[in-house]
């Protein structure tokens, strides 16, 4: 046999050592410290859950788990961060429901998870509230939408930026219930709320991770949620959708990766995040914003990207929303 066709063997046995080192080193992963980002600014919801898991993580895994905060552009700043990053399990990002809005408010930027990355986990889901003022006027989700049918275009709500999870589920909110909201922006979920406790606009929808506090210490109303069905942990307080039918945000936290993560690296990764699930600190810390871990693998994740973009983009055309 001529050496001119024993080359592609050739060039197979040479690649053999940097395929098995390969093996081993996705076999040890992790080696090296982490990066997991976080594409909202430090001390919110999603920042306090991030720490939690990159300090158990860290535990069982034997390498840190680094929070690296990249705020802005409605989350788009630090998922394109970890698109861009090579897939050896060095970078993920844990981020909101905003994963599933980043295409239709950025539809130039490659930024599509369901072809840009690799699912990881579901964390949790993590109910989005309606609430006004305890003083103010409305006592049911009855009362706003009477209100906003009797005076379209009048009643304001409240959310953290143009795009953000909060301002889509007030669009959805309106669409679905036949009327006309006016949004006002604010720089973080926070400022709304204080916005909302101060009288500036009429109510918020935010998670209640960022609203239960206010409510629990009388400060503000609760009137509903934005899931399917009631939540366990809120029993006394109705789905939206019991009024508005179909009106369904959920809100919820999410681990990703680039594309193209070497299974035996997503297989541990998310093995070890659903051994924390039942761990009591995990759990009561979860109780407390009205919610549980899931912490599902990447599975439940995949389906429910698959489901949440493209209802998304539809919210984001209907009701005619830019970001700048």
């Amino acid at each position: 046999m001529g050496s001119h066709r024993l080359a592609p063997y050739r060039r197979s046995l040479l690649a053999l050592p940097l395929l098995a080192r390969t093996a081993r080193a996705e076999e040890s992963w992790p080696s090296r410290p982490v990066r997991l980002v976080i594409p909202f600014g430090p001390g919110g919801p999603i920042d306090t859950v991030g720490r939690m898991l990159a300090e158990h993580l860290r535990d069982r895994l034997g390498q840190p788990f680094v929070i690296d905060n990249r705020p802005g552009a409605g989350g788009s700043i630090g998922i394109r961060a970890v698109v861009q990053s090579p897939p050896d399990g060095t970078a993920f990002v844990l981020t909101s429901s905003s994963l599933a809005s980043v295409p239709a408010l950025y539809p130039n930027q490659g930024l599509d998870p369901r072809s840009a990355m690799t699912p990881v986990s579901l964390v949790a889901e993590v109910p989005t509230a309606m609430v006004v003022r305890t003083d103010g006027p409305y006592r049911s989700v009855a009362d706003v939408v009477a209100a906003a049918k009797a005076r379209p275009n009048t009643l304001t709500y409240g959310s953290g930026g143009v795009g953000s999870s909060n301002h889509l589920s007030g669009a959805l909110f309106a669409s679905a219930a036949g009327v006309a909201l006016e949004h006002i922006s604010y720089r973080g979920a926070a400022p709304a709320m204080l916005a909302l406790l101060s009288g500036e606009i009429d109510m918020v929808f935010a998670s209640t991770v960022e609203t239960l506090p206010h409510v629990r210490a009388g400060r503000a109303r609760l009137l509903g949620v934005a899931t399917e069905q009631r939540v366990p942990s809120l029993p006394d307080t109705p789905a939206i959708n019991e009024l508005v039918p179909g009106y369904v945000a959920l809100n919820w936290y999410a681990i990703a990766a680039p594309r193209g993560l070497p299974p035996a690296i997503l297989a541990r990764l998310a093995g070890t995040l659903a051994g924390l699930r039942e761990l009591p600190e995990i759990r009561s810390r979860f109780a407390a914003a009205g919610t549980e871990p899931l912490l599902t693998g990447p599975e439940a994740l995949t389906r429910l990207l698959e489901s949440d973009v493209p209802k998304w983009q539809r919210v984001v055309a209907e009701a005619g929303i830019r970001v700048e």
